[in-house]
């Protein structure tokens, strides 16, 4: 009987270890109910550091105003929009993966997904700061939305400003939704397993009346799957339109077609970066993660970097040939800026970062060596944000009359208020792994059901397993 449910072993697995439903469980929902790791105390205490820092650079800038940062003429759009387009990119790797990932039916995503979604929520409030601040007046910031209000103001529609409201809030909402969805299921295992009344009752509330029935998982599988649908334009559509404010100006450097494909690729290489700079520290703090985040799953997210990797180095070559080719003298002048002009660092630090270093992703070795993957992931997500200085400042700080030429200078305050956010970023991912199951719990064990009752999997891809009981249970673990 054992041997007719023993799935086919293959080439990759999913799982290392003698899994069970029970074991699955246990092993994800014990992590945030047991006391956490030293150096989760000390990477919460550096990101409260950092919202600290955060909190105080907001302050002082809605005391004193926009004069605290480096802008100026002719670059009016300095490290705000930059870190606004950097932080975006950085939340687009969560929908790629939850959502499109889902509906290619691409089993692999299970055990990365949560944390991607975390990420992309996160990221996504960070980034809307930016732009929030940048206004100047962030205390009318609803005049930005089709409210009816007394003074008759009404969005105007033709302002990429106004695209980055909405872009930016739907992928928020969406996203926040599609997390929210996932977690279900796992809070009520939460709820369960909770031994203190309080404990029970939020998770009890939170994971509304969840009991596991048959026709709780049809609503959920149904709603999960609208909500994968209408995040999976997202991922094409925020990022262009972010790559629209940039395209409909005539500034040199912006005002190529271009630009969405090459924001989007961009926007997955610096996601898949950063769930790598996050998975690999937790996988090392939390041993038991290792059995559900195989080195195959880093080995794919290291392939999609590079695959993506390749696309936005096309990107920077196109730029080159549009410069020349268009017989433009100040697009060409913009290409001879960049590599010879008083940022010829930041162009070659983005070029060496995401051109050069990605290229040792070939080597099957590297992908393997988690030290190596992590160092390269970070360079990966430096020369993202060297690519957002790039076009903002290097595209403005020369503009068509010389007369009109400047220099971009951050500010203590610019450069506070963008690691605050790093800080807030980091907090919140420390506090995400504190109260939430970080894995998606019934998804492993709907995958581990697949393996070994006939389905194979998706793709085919198991492991070498002891076959598993059936699930048994309440709430969220039947």
């Amino acid at each position: 009987m054992q041997e007719a449910i023993k799935p086919k072993v293959q080439e990759f697995p999913l799982f290392e270890g003698q899994q069970t439903y029970e074991r699955i469980t246990d092993q994800i929902a014990r992590i945030p109910e047991n006391p956490h790791p030293p150096a989760w105390t000390v990477m919460f205490g550096i990101g409260a550091v950092g919202t600290l820092m955060l909190i105080t650079s907001l302050v002082w800038l809605l005391i004193v105003g926009l004069g605290i940062w480096g802008i100026n003429q002719p670059v009016a759009w300095g490290f705000a929009i930059i870190n606004f387009v950097w932080w975006i990119g950085i939340g687009h790797a969560g929908t790629l993966i939850s959502a499109i990932l889902l509906l290619l039916r691409q089993a692999w995503r299970m055990s990365i997904n949560r944390f991607a979604e975390a990420m992309t929520i996160f990221a996504v409030m960070c980034a809307g700061l930016f732009p929030l601040f940048h206004t100047g007046r962030p205390w009318v910031a609803y005049w930005l939305f089709p409210l009816p209000n007394w003074l008759a103001m009404w969005p105007q529609f033709r302002s990429p400003l106004e695209w980055d409201v909405f872009a930016v809030s739907t992928y928020f909402t969406v996203s926040v939704l599609f997390w929210y969805m996932g977690l279900i299921p796992d809070l009520a295992t939460m709820r369960d397993r909770a031994k203190s009344t309080l404990a029970k009752v939020i998770h009890g509330i939170l994971s509304w009346g969840w009991r596991g029935s048959a026709v709780h998982w049809l609503r959920y599988e149904q709603a999960y799957l609208l909500l994968a649908g209408l995040s999976t334009p997202l991922v094409l559509s925020v990022h262009s339109i972010v790559s629209l404010d940039f395209a409909i100006s005539i500034v040199p450097g912006w005002h190529v077609t271009i630009f969405p494909p090459y924001f989007v690729a961009g926007a997955i290489f610096s996601g898949f970066a950063m769930v790598l700079t996050l998975v690999i520290p937790f996988r090392i703090l939390y041993p038991g993660l290792r059995e559900y985040i195989t080195m195959n799953h880093i080995d794919w997210m290291a392939k999609v970097m590079l695959a993506t990797g390749w696309i936005v180095f096309y990107g920077y070559l196109s730029e080159m040939f549009f410069g020349w080719y268009s017989a433009n003298q100040f697009e060409q002048f913009l290409v001879v800026n960049r590599f010879f002009g008083p940022y010829w660092l930041a162009y070659w630090a983005l070029i060496f970062c995401n051109g050069v270093v990605p290229q040792l992703l070939w080597i099957p070795k590297i992908r393997h060596n988690l030290l190596l993957l992590f160092i390269i992931s970070i360079i990966v997500n430096i020369g993202m944000w060297f690519e957002r200085f790039v076009i903002v400042v290097i595209s403005l700080h020369r503009d068509f009359l010389t007369s009109a030429w400047g220099q971009y200078a951050p500010t203590i305050w610019d450069w506070s208020l963008y690691l605050g956010t790093i800080g807030f970023f980091i907090m919140m991912m420390f506090l995400f792994a504190r109260f939430v199951p970080m894995l998606a719990i019934a998804e492993l064990k709907d995958i581990w059901h697949r393996l070994y009752h006939g389905h194979g999997g998706h793709n085919g891809h198991a492991g070498k397993h002891a076959p598993a009981p059936a699930p048994t249970g309440k709430g969220g673990e039947s």
